[in-house]
């Protein structure tokens, strides 16, 4: 079984979506990847859904991956003794370090690196961003403010700091229990949460020592002033619009989501675009026009995946939210001006830089469309070739072949990549013929067809990609 499409779905399970026969027709109707949200749940629910997942994988004989999405640090303001104050613009409201009961002149706010960082002049949003105070005095003790944008504040809602790097882990005590937990279910991604820095990236890739590959969720002003930096330094990027367009005006968020997945493309990264892609249908058996268009966008732009939220985690139509992005996607991507957009915002290779890998993967984009090849077969051992092939968005689809299941698991998210586990070829004799014939195995080949061939030598070593070789399958 493979898709017919290039872009890849990410699928969050929850409690609509945690049985067997859910989780099997969610990958039939179109998951690639299924996400972990580690902000809910206990170990069993998690090693159950984990277990789920993998019998549908020996089901289908098709790998595929695991997210598990990390709640970072939550910042919330204390308890009030009637349950919620109401804040009327421009009156004056003090958070503190007092963990006695809130009322309407003050809150216990127990997060002492907020006061820490911040100074006169700083906005503190609430509940989402729905209320917004302005900082007058500050110590590290307390803020004195003044409300700029009033409502009603309920007890342990969210507080935001836009534009303010705090001096906070992105792994709290919870997500490094969390994230072993994740490592011992054999989790193949793991999404960082409240990512600012490329530190933070360089701290949780230090504890996971390669057991997974690392994902940073953009959701901070601060990841994006340094947003080349901290594409850099992780394996993946998702754009978690949902909380930028908190810390950002809402406005900037469709010009963020292009820049940022123009350099992913540019840098050979995976990117997801997520949240509210297909809010309505959480209790809509249909998405409205403008959700199918913001989908559609993120493929012409050509992401590597859209993911469903709470569509797939709480809604009541998890299956058909699948099945239609299904459809946009593919709808999409068979429309002429899909290539059209495509080829037109490649990202040139540099030249004079050296690079193998690139120039063979150059070649490869070039000779695949001019031969109109059926497929282009990569062997990896590490996944660097499939993900440097699927860098090019060339024509024709990327067969993937390595002799790690794990490598596999992980290629799910990449664009155009179908991957198969096989066993270790001995030598490049080996490699064709075995190219060719799980090429035609696979559904992607026609026998006297041409196929391009892509793999690094010797074999085994990461980042050797430098051959390349025209067979006929």
């Amino acid at each position: 079984m493979h898709r017919t499409r290039r872009a890849k779905i990410v699928a969050t399970l929850g409690p609509a979506s945690s049985s067997p026969d859910v989780i099997r027709n969610l990958f039939q109707a179109g998951v690639d990847v299924f996400r972990m949200n580690f902000s809910h749940g206990d170990f069993e629910s998690h090693a159950a859904r984990f277990k789920m997942v993998r019998d549908v994988e020996r089901e289908f004989d098709r790998p595929i991956g695991i997210l598990a999405d990390l709640q970072g640090p939550k910042l919330r303001v204390g308890k009030f003794a009637q349950g919620h104050v109401v804040l009327a613009p421009g009156q004056a409201f003090r958070f503190d370090l007092d963990p006695a009961l809130g009322d309407a002149q003050r809150v216990n706010l127990p997060h002492p690196e907020i006061f820490a960082a911040l100074v006169p002049g700083t906005d503190l949003l609430l509940d989402d961003g729905k209320l917004r105070v302005r900082v007058e005095r500050c110590d590290e003790h307390s803020a004195d403010t003044k409300v700029v944008v009033g409502g009603k504040l309920s007890e342990r809602k969210g507080v935001n700091v836009p534009g303010v790097v705090l001096p906070i882990s992105a792994l709290t005590p919870k997500d490094l229990a969390d994230l072993d937990t994740a490592l011992k279910l054999g989790a193949d991604w793991i999404a960082l949460s409240f990512v600012q820095r490329p530190e933070d990236i360089a701290e949780a890739r230090a504890i996971i020592q390669g057991r997974a590959s690392v994902l940073a969720k953009l959701e901070k002003p601060s990841a994006i002033e340094q947003l080349e930096a901290v594409v850099e330094a992780a394996d993946a990027i998702m754009i978690a619009r949902g909380d930028l367009g908190v810390e950002m005006p809402a406005e900037q968020v469709p010009a963020i989501q292009k820049r940022i997945v123009k350099l992913c493309r540019k840098l050979g990264k995976p990117v997801i675009v997520a949240t509210q892609m297909l809010e309505s249908m959480i209790d809509s058996p249909v998405p409205t026009r403008a959700e199918a268009s913001d989908v559609a966008t993120a493929i012409y732009d050509g992401a590597d995946a859209v993911m469903l939220s709470a569509e797939s985690a709480a809604g009541k139509y998890p299956i058909e939210a699948v099945t239609i992005m299904n459809r946009i996607i593919e709808g999409t991507e068979s429309d002429a001006l899909y290539r059209q957009l495509i080829e037109a915002s490649h990202a040139a290779a540099e030249t004079g830089s050296h690079d193998v890998t690139q120039a063979i993967c150059c070649a490869m984009r070039r000779a695949s469309a001019l031969l109109k090849a059926d497929a282009i077969v990569c062997y990896t051992s590490s996944g660097h070739t499939s993900l440097r092939a699927a860098r090019e968005r060339p024509d024709s689809p990327i067969l993937s072949l390595t002799p790690h299941l794990g490598v596999s698991r992980k290629l799910a998210l990449a664009w155009g990549v179908h991957s198969v586990h096989v066993d270790d070829p001995q030598d490049i004799r080996q490699l064709a013929p075995m190219a060719s014939e799980v090429a035609r195995r696979q559904g992607f080949a026609q026998s006297g067809h041409p196929v391009v061939i892509l793999a690094g030598m010797p074999f085994g070593e990461s980042g050797t990609t430098n051959m390349l070789r025209i067979e006929i399958a």
